[in-house]
């Protein structure tokens, strides 16, 4: 899945534009295009090995000449035809409201997923992580989410971290899962605003505000990513493509002895990602297989 900007709220009737991607690389390019239409994107794999189907929900009736030369241009970088696509009014309902009911509760190893609209507390001996649904990335309901917060269960056994780092944080639920593992401070970044701005929100939510700092940044290039490093814990929750790309940076920015956990990549992608990181010196410790998708566990040499 690629991350989405903020759900429309209110207002204009929403209208759906959809189109699809033969594979993932595609796809996100495709989703970067439709970016332009000011909505909340998805982009998602409608079975293992096949197409994928990108989705912008947009307030108001969208103009599409503006993105069709993207579109076109992107098609040809891929070799593709043009995507055909699909722009469909939706019925006037309360969108947020029928997207947060939809998402029960989640118990994912030590935490507890939910959202504002549940009013029970977290069970005993959870740790709880109030997110809406549909905000952003990153709600626990994707299995490349879970798959993360299981693999941050393991390690919080083996004791504390203490400089974390979540990279492309979405919403910033891993970033608040580690403040409130460890209670230590958490940098979240991500190139997208309107998910720092969500991440932000989310903090005061959970009342992390005091550990977790939420900034913008594209890839390791802020200042503020360089001044809290080395970084003992680093999450990057992204796609394979990415991934793989900044493997070297994040080799840099990871203390010795620390861990990496990564999410985003389909099992078939692991090799690729795997290998970057393993090129940049770190050491794979092991894996968390979730519904076709793989988060991965690396470490760096003391």
């Amino acid at each position: 899945m690629i991350p989405s900007a903020t759900w429309p709220k209110g207002g204009e009737p929403l209208w759906r534009v959809l189109l699809e991607a033969p594979d993932e690389f595609s796809a996100e390019s495709f989703a970067e295009v439709l970016e332009a239409l000011g909505g909340a994107i998805s982009a998602f794999e409608t079975e293992p090995q096949g197409p994928w189907k990108v989705e912008s929900f947009v307030q108001g009736k969208p103009d599409l000449s503006q993105v069709e030369g993207g579109l076109a241009l992107v098609a040809l970088q891929f070799g593709l035809e043009p995507p055909a696509v699909t722009l469909e009014q939706l019925p006037d309902v309360d969108w947020v409201r029928e997207n947060q009911e939809s998402f029960p509760p989640l118990r994912i190893g030590r935490y507890f997923v939910y959202g504002s609209h549940i009013a029970d507390a977290p069970p005993a001996g959870t740790i709880g992580l109030k997110i809406d649904a549909a905000s952003a990335f990153g709600t626990g309901e994707h299995a490349t989410t879970a798959g993360c917060l299981l693999a941050l269960s393991r390690i919080a056994k083996r004791g504390k971290r203490r400089h974390v780092l979540d990279m492309g944080s979405g919403t910033g639920i891993l970033a608040i899962a580690a403040a409130k593992t460890w209670g230590v401070p958490v940098l979240a970044c991500d190139i997208d605003r309107n998910s720092v701005r969500v991440a932000a929100e989310n903090m005061v939510a959970n009342g992390v505000q005091h550990l977790v700092t939420s900034r913008e940044s594209d890839g390791y290039q802020a200042e503020i990513v360089r001044k809290h490093g080395p970084y003992d814990l680093i999450f990057a929750n992204i796609l394979a493509r990415p991934l793989a790309k900044m493997a070297p940076d994040l080799a840099h920015h990871l203390a010795p002895g620390g861990i990496a956990i990564l999410s985003g990549l389909l099992a078939s992608q692991e090799t690729y990602v795997a290998s970057a990181h393993r090129n940049a010196g770190l050491t794979f410790t092991g894996r968390v297989p979730r519904a076709g998708w793989h988060t991965l566990v690396f470490e760096k040499a003391r």
